[in-house]
């Protein structure tokens, strides 16, 4: 499904990145992995698409953009992400800030 301009793959359920598995009302990020360069709202939508050979954004690359707000579709740097407040710096959307206990599943600790 493309969304805000990116293909976002996996079972997105709805434009603002939710998926299959994340569908509360503040699931809306989609994440770039870093092996695949593919976008995925969450790791077990990226795991059931067979990358094959799942990596972790490494810290020194923390700086490129890599998770999209659902809700306006601007682009976070990793670190922005992990830093910053569980919304948007754009538009003030609200993210689940649970998502960062999976941290260990896309970036490097």
């Amino acid at each position: 499904m493309r969304i805000h301009g990116e293909e976002i793959k996996g079972p997105v359920i709805d434009g603002e990145t939710r998926c299959a598995h994340y569908h509360r009302d503040n699931d809306r990020i989609a994440i770039k992995f870093f092996c695949c360069g593919d976008w995925f709202p969450c790791h077990a939508c990226h795991e059931e698409a067979g990358c094959g050979s799942p990596e972790v954004w490494p810290k020194d690359r923390f700086d490129e953009r890599a998770v999209l707000c659902g809700g306006c579709g601007h682009q976070l740097t990793v670190r922005e992400y992990l830093e910053g407040e569980p919304s948007c710096p754009e538009c003030g959307t609200s993210f689940n800030p649970g998502c960062k206990l999976h941290r260990a599943l896309y970036f490097e600790k």
